[in-house]
C-alpha cells in the first residue's frame, strides 16, 4: 500500500512539473485556469496547480474561471467542503476569479436562448465566449486597449475582493451567431441585465464596487462612453459613491467570429457574498457534525485546515458587507482603504 501511495505522489509531482514546464512558454502576461470547485480534481488539483504556479511565477497574473456549486443542483455531497477549501486558496493565490455556476448557465439557456435540452457544449459555448472577450485585447489591436493587469487595477479596490460576476452580449446559441445584430445601446442593456449574469447572485441585492465592459467590433468609442455613463446615472443606487468613475470600458476592433459586435461584462459586486454565504452555511451544517470528514483526514488533512478555511470564507463575506454599507463619509474607519485603493 505504501509503494502505491509513493507512486501516486511521484506521479502527481511529475504531472505538476510537466504542466508548469508547458505553460511557462505560453503564459505571456499571466495564466488562465478553468476548474470546478465542487468536485475533488478541480478543487484539489486545481488549487494545487495555482499555488505552484504562483510560487514559480509570482510576477504573472493569475486569472481563474471557477465553476462554483449551484444553489439547487448538487453533483457531490461534499461540495461545500471542496468549495470552501478552494476559496481559501483562491483568496491568497489568485489575482482575478471569474465566478460561474452551472445553474445560472442553464437558466440562460432555458430562459434567454430558449433551448429545451441544453448540453454541456451549450454551457461551454457561453463560457468560451466570455473567456474570449476578457482576453481579446491581449490578442488583437484596439482603440482603448486593456490587459489582465490593467483589468485588475481597475476592478480590485482591496486585494481580497477579487471575485467577479461576468456576462456576455449578445447571448446566442451555437450556430445562431450570424442571425444576431445589436446596436451599442442594446449590447449595453443586455450586458448589464441581472438575468444574464453567469453566477447565482443577483447584483440588485448589492452594490457595484467597480465594473468593466469590453466591447468588440467597429464602433464609436464616444458612443460606448456615453452608454456607460447612462448606465451609472440611471442606476446610481447600485454603485458605491466612494469610488468615482468606477466603470471602465475598452474597445477591441476585431469582433468574435460570426458577430459584428459583442461585449463582455466583468463586475465586482458585493452581492457575490450571497454565494459565499450559502456555501458557508452548508459547510457549517456538515462540519459541526464532522460529517464526511474522515475522507479528508484519512488523506492527511487536519481539522484545523477546515476551521481556517471556514473562518476565511466568513471574513470574506463580512468584508463584502462592510464595503456595501460604507458611505463616502466613513473615511478613516477602514484602515486598508487609502493604502489599497487603486486608481487607473
Amino acid at each position: 500500500m505504501g509503494s502505491i501511495q509513493q507512486l501516486l505522489s511521484f506521479s502527481r509531482k511529475k504531472l505538476i512539473f510537466i504542466e508548469l514546464s508547458c505553460v511557462a512558454f505560453l503564459c505571456g502576461p499571466g495564466f488562465q485556469v478553468c476548474h470546478s470547485l465542487g468536485g475533488g480534481t478541480g478543487s484539489g488539483m486545481g488549487t494545487l496547480l495555482i499555488s505552484k504556479m504562483r510560487e514559480e511565477y509570482p510576477d504573472r497574473m493569475m486569472l481563474t474561471f471557477s465553476v462554483f456549486p449551484s444553489p439547487k443542483v448538487s453533483d457531490t455531497v461534499v461540495e461545500p467542503y471542496n468549495a470552501t477549501l478552494s476559496v481559501h486558496q483562491l483568496v491568497e493565490n489568485a489575482d482575478e476569479c471569474m465566478v460561474l455556476d452551472n445553474e445560472a448557465l442553464y437558466d440562460i439557456c432555458f430562459r434567454t436562448l430558449k433551448l429545451s435540452t441544453p448540453s454541456f457544449g451549450d454551457l461551454n459555448h457561453l463560457i468560451s465566449a466570455t473567456m474570449s472577450g476578457v482576453t481579446c485585447c491581449l490578442r488583437f489591436p484596439g482603440q482603448l486597449n486593456s490587459d489582465l493587469r490593467k483589468l485588475a487595477v481597475n476592478l480590485i479596490p482591496f486585494p481580497r475582493l477579487h471575485f467577479f460576476m461576468v456576462g456576455f452580449a449578445p447571448l446566442t446559441s451555437r450556430g445562431s451567431q450570424q442571425y444576431i445584430s445589436l446596436t451599442v445601446p442594446e449590447l449595453t442593456q443586455q450586458m448589464w441585465d441581472a438575468k444574464n449574469m453567469m453566477c447565482a447572485a443577483d447584483p440588485r441585492h448589492g452594490r457595484y464596487l467597480t465594473a468593466s465592459a469590453m466591447f468588440r467590433g467597429k464602433m464609436s468609442t464616444k458612443e460606448v462612453d456615453e452608454q456607460m455613463i447612462n448606465v451609472q446615472n440611471k442606476n446610481s443606487s447600485y454603485f458605491v459613491e466612494w469610488i468615482p468613475n468606477n466603470v471602465k470600458s475598452s474597445v477591441c476592433d476585431i469582433p468574435p467570429r460570426g458577430l459584428k459586435m459583442a461585449s463582455t461584462f466583468v463586475g465586482n459586486s458585493t452581492s457575490i457574498q450571497e454565494m459565499f454565504r450559502r456555501v458557508s452555511e452548508q459547510f457549517t451544517a456538515m462540519f459541526r457534525r464532522k460529517a464526511f470528514l474522515h475522507w479528508y483526514t484519512g488523506e492527511g488533512m487536519d481539522e484545523m485546515e477546515f476551521t481556517e478555511a471556514e473562518s476565511n470564507m466568513n471574513d470574506l463575506v463580512s468584508e463584502y458587507q462592510q464595503y456595501q454599507d460604507a458611505t463616502a463619509d466613513d473615511e478613516g474607519e477602514y484602515e486598508e482603504g487609502p493604502e489599497e485603493n487603486y486608481e487607473a
